[in-house]
């Protein structure tokens, strides 16, 4: 079995309010195992023998069947999540700026991000060609030009975005489980 990260997108923003007990429940119903969900913003890991395309598939599936909402979501394995977080050169803990990685299930989406981050000065790396990881001021995350561009609904099906922090809670969650 693979060990899976999974993130949801737009959870708990948005008006799309989901207790993370549920979603466990919906995704425990799945061909998976070790299902757990962390933090409310839409983060889950889990073992499946199914590949990760099949898997997100389902997942999509089960959310918008249980929930009744345009559920989109990000599938990693659990070695992909340690070679992104190993890969971003940003501290996960700044007084003056939070690290942020977007990351994205269709490398051109990320390819037209990275081009408005360069436009607009935004502090970025890529670090794989399904994330990049950006910088922002603390207190004006949601002002950011990168924050602004991931939240527009052409982006929505491709990609969602984490403060490194939370990522690094979910690679310790999916270690466990690899």
């Amino acid at each position: 079995m693979t060990a899976y990260a999974v993130f949801l997108r737009g959870v708990n923003v948005g008006g799309i309010n989901l207790r993370m007990a549920d979603v466990k429940a919906a995704l425990a119903e799945l061909p998976v195992s070790g299902v757990s969900t962390l933090l409310a913003s839409g983060n889950a890991v889990m073992r499946s023998d199914l590949p990760a395309g099949e898997l997100k598939e389902a997942v999509q599936a089960a959310l918008r069947a249980r929930f009744g909402y345009d559920a989109w979501v990000i599938v990693m394995t659990a070695d992909d999540v340690d070679a992104i977080v190993g890969a971003c050169p940003y501290p996960h803990d700044d007084e003056d700026a939070h690290t942020y990685v977007t990351l994205g299930s269709d490398p051109a989406v990320l390819d037209e991000l990275w081009t408005l981050a360069a436009q607009d000065d935004t502090e970025h790396t890529r670090l794989s060609p399904i994330a990049t990881a950006w910088r922002a001021p603390v207190g004006g995350t949601l002002e950011s030009p990168m924050s602004k561009a991931t939240a527009k609904a052409k982006y929505k099906a491709t990609t969602t975005t984490r403060n490194l922090r939370t990522m690094l809670k979910v690679q310790a969650a999916a270690r466990k489980l690899a």
